[in-house]
């Protein structure tokens, strides 16, 4: 059998009308209940740090356990989209040329890689420096001549307002296959970044809380945004639905609420969603 081209995969959904969502996962859990939903998954640096770690997104990731929860992600959803975040490529570019050869074979549809200097920080965080651009390039230029068909997005995290954009023009005349500049402020800043980038696909992240418009995929669209990937809503909603459960369980002596299988999740939809994760890789494997 013929192993997928994922990263093609993706480009081609790319290319594709309309604007793309890819739902940020942290945890195999997660990613099971948003597979229910979405055919593309976006492996949040904040949602792994914060899931793997309790820690925030500050650069204590460590590449060998971001390659092992791809591994494990590809294992359960074999026909999903799969984008990495690789932060800056773990500081060395040799570092960041190994990461993408070792995620392009376990199946990762694509990597994002920014320009940020340590220490790091969250995209939509104060306090954000940057490499100087011709050090980001050449990081860049090195992953792009070691990947095959994985899709790069590049990422710039700059703020000054003439940095900004003439980063994004420069990202846009690499061979990256997508733009992104994180914590882009505006509708109005979205527009301007759309015209120096020219023709080349524009990704857009959207997180609770932080700096950027909320907007929706089809306003997105209209914008010339390619893609849209949503960091954290498993994460926070999770930590949300979790703290009301368990502030409910210590108000009621540890009492568990009635259970109604209508609206609320047991053991058994539990473990249909996990089973679920077990018959899409046997009908990958399964020779048709």
């Amino acid at each position: 059998m013929n192993r997928p081209s994922y990263g093609n995969d993706l480009r081609a959904r790319i290319a594709a009308p309309g604007t793309t969502p890819l739902i940020g996962v942290h945890d195999m859990y997660s990613a099971s209940v948003a597979a229910g939903h979405y055919d593309g998954m976006f492996v949040s640096g904040f949602g792994f740090a914060a899931s793997y770690y309790g820690l925030p997104d500050i650069g204590f990731i460590a590449w060998p356990d971001m390659l092992a929860f791809v591994q494990r992600l590809r294992g359960a959803f074999p026909r999903h989209h799969l984008l990495v975040d690789i932060d800056d490529g773990y500081v060395d570019p040799e570092v960041a040329c190994h990461v993408v050869e070792g995620l392009e074979r376990i199946g990762a549809s694509g990597v994002i890689l920014e320009d940020q200097k340590r220490p790091r920080r969250c995209g939509h965080a104060d306090g954000k420096q940057v490499l100087p651009l011709g050090e980001y390039l050449a990081k860049l230029d090195m992953v792009l001549r070691t990947r095959r068909d994985l899709v790069v997005v590049a990422r710039t995290d700059a703020t000054d307002e003439d940095d900004i954009l003439h980063r994004a023009k420069c990202l846009a005349a690499t061979e990256a296959d997508v733009v992104l500049v994180d914590g882009v402020r505006s509708v109005e800043w979205i527009r301007r970044i759309r015209e120096v980038v020219d023709g080349k696909p524009l990704l857009f992240n959207q997180i609770a809380g932080g700096k950027s418009p909320r907007l929706s995929l089809s306003e997105l669209s209209e914008l010339g945004v390619d893609v849209a990937i949503y960091s954290t809503p498993c994460l926070f909603a999770a930590h949300a639905a979790m703290d009301s459960a368990l502030a409910g369980l210590k108000a009621d002596d540890g009492r568990l609420p009635v259970f109604d299988p209508e609206r609320s999740v047991g053991v058994a939809a539990s473990t249909r969603l996990l089973e679920r994760n077990l018959a899409r890789h046997r009908e990958a494997v399964t020779p048709v």
